[in-house]
């Protein structure tokens, strides 16, 4: 057995597995990928495999600062996690993801509150250059999600509007 077989043995055995409990921890599922590998998991069919592999990425803002034009695209992904997580990468990529300020202000108008709340943090992480985005980070002031406002009101401190 290799060391994946005996992660995934684990994760079996501790119910971490979908259908028993839910997806198990990146921690366990992930460990010592390089951010090669998990630059792979982001074209990879499967969304659960994305959403890992931009998490994964999201840990090394080296390697989120490498994937930045891989990560945009999947903001737009019919999966929540992903886009979740896509922008949480984006995030850690910090002022190198200035390319994808257009698709993170986009993503401030999804529909699920942890997207729009992760798109808000990565625009802070950009700073001043996603200055275009504040209009739209000053409309989540009306957002039902309290993590959402106070997202929108730090981006906005960082960036400087």
């Amino acid at each position: 057995m290799t060391p994946l077989d005996h992660t995934r043995a684990a994760a079996v055995l501790l119910g971490l597995v979908v259908g028993c409990g839910g997806p198990a921890p990146p921690t366990l599922r992930d460990a010592g990928r390089d951010p090669a590998e998990l630059r792979a998991m982001l074209a990879d069919p499967d969304p659960e495999v994305q959403a890992r592999g931009a998490l994964g990425l999201s840990r090394d803002g080296a390697a989120a600062r490498q994937a930045v034009h891989e990560l945009i695209p999947l903001l737009k992904s019919s999966t929540p996690l992903v886009r979740q997580n896509a922008a949480l990468g984006l995030a850690a990529a910090g002022p190198e993801a200035r390319p994808a300020v257009p698709a993170l202000t986009e993503a401030l108008k999804d529909t699920e509150w942890a997207v729009r709340r992760q798109a808000a943090l990565a625009l802070g992480a950009v700073g001043s250059e996603a200055k275009p985005a504040v209009p739209a980070l000053k409309k989540l002031d009306a957002d039902p999600s309290k993590l959402v406002r106070d997202a929108a009101k730090e981006a906005r401190a960082k960036i400087g509007g």
